[in-house]
């Protein structure tokens, strides 16, 4: 019950114990043309590239920025939290010339802020994550992408942390390149990166697109300026999963069985029905919290759905706590990062565990914990308040 990974659906993790197959077995074909499709529901798009990066969520990060990156593009990152101080370090290790805005921790940006920063500094692409789990905050992305095309100025986005439990519109809002990861509110295991590309970033892409010697054939481009990784070349994974199904690594087979079980779970749910899913266990969760008397951390009007952060008690050891949780009532939640380590703890809802029971007894244990910690809560008193929302509901 942490910000992330979490307890995977059952179905996920016995799609990923399915047998093997060879890349070039026609049902691995099929299962991965299946999968885009799929995904393209869950990113809300048309997108034809869209598709899987084998690794984890960073992998995918990774991959959008070295590719749509040149050494010395101006790239603008609004940080508020840990994960975009990663999306600068990634865009800085591309060679880009990186600008920085920030606002605390526990805030969002105003789109008024972005616009001016895009004013100024003239970036290519900006890069802004939606959900940072670090703040458990939620930046409003809705206006964003028309503000990036006004000033021709690509649009990507890292939802790790918030796809499947949050609203995400790749099209309505205008997103050039967005990531993910399974580990969240998609509710499978940490290691493939779900991406989707606009015909926009797919074009910067082809314009630096190289094919490693072996495979390339005469007429094949080979860019001057192509993307410094091999690994996370965005111009050779597309043609990997595209028509023309050109060798470039060995598809990780059970992430994508297990990837493409996270996306069919979600959408025989309702892309809806999840993340409304998300948002009672979510609003469940800040009640009980605050009828346990606990402080909520941060701008609670933009709190993602599925991540709540709550100030530790004086007096509560942090770690000793959550330690006593995890031993006694195997129960896991989080603690935080720079300058929040150990002030709060981050207590998850997302994905399997985004359910009455698994908010009720985290409830019930954390007021167990608590008090034998000396903190005065009242008894009953988060169990009771989260059981109201529900009983709303």
């Amino acid at each position: 019950m942490g910000p992330g990974p979490i307890s995977a659906y059952p179905g996920v993790l016995r799609a990923m114990s399915a047998p093997l197959v060879g890349q070039y077995d026609p049902f691995m074909t099929s299962a991965m043309v299946e999968t885009q499709e799929l995904y393209r529901s869950v990113w809300a798009t048309r997108n034809d590239a869209t598709l899987l990066i084998d690794g984890t969520s960073r992998a995918g990060i990774e991959a959008a920025l070295v590719s749509l990156l040149r050494p010395g593009d101006r790239v603008l990152v609004p940080v508020f939290g840990r994960f975009g101080h990663l999306l600068a370090e990634i865009a800085e290790r591309a060679m880009a010339e990186v600008h920085i805005i920030e606002t605390g921790w526990g805030q969002v940006f105003p789109v008024s802020a972005i616009e001016e920063a895009i004013v100024r500094v003239k970036p290519h692409l900006l890069a802004l994550v939606q959900g940072d789990t670090s703040t458990t905050m939620n930046q409003p992305l809705d206006e964003v992408g028309a503000v990036c095309a006004r000033h021709g100025v690509l649009f990507y986005s890292d939802a790790t942390a918030s796809l499947g439990g949050n609203d995400f519109e790749t099209d309505a809002w205008g997103l050039d390149a967005a990531t993910a990861g399974l580990q969240k509110c998609l509710g499978g295991p940490s290691g493939s990166s779900p991406i989707t590309l606009s015909d926009r970033a797919v074009a910067v892409i082809s314009s630096r697109k190289r094919i490693e010697a072996g495979i390339r054939e005469q007429d094949d481009p080979d860019a001057a300026d192509f993307v410094r990784s091999n690994y996370f070349d965005l111009g050779m994974i597309l043609d990997y999963w595209g028509p023309r199904r050109l060798n470039h690594h060995t598809e990780a087979t059970s992430m994508l069985y297990g990837a493409r079980e996270c996306a069919r779970l979600l959408l025989a749910e309702g892309r809806e029905a999840v993340i409304e899913r998300h948002r009672l266990a979510g609003e469940a969760m800040l009640a009980g919290v605050r009828g346990l008397g606990l402080t909520v951390f941060g701008d609670v009007a933009h709190k993602m759905n599925n991540v709540v952060a709550v100030e530790i008690p004086d007096g509560v050891p942090g770690d000793t706590a959550r330690a006593a949780l995890l031993d006694d009532f195997a129960i896991e939640i989080g603690t935080s990062f720079g300058p929040l380590h150990g002030r709060v703890w981050r207590i998850g809802t997302m994905g399997y565990n985004a359910r009455k029971d698994a908010v009720l007894t985290t409830l019930a244990a954390l007021e167990a914990v608590l008090r034998r910690f000396g903190a005065p809560v009242p008894v009953g008193g988060g169990v009771e308040a989260a059981a109201d929302v529900y009983r709303g509901a």
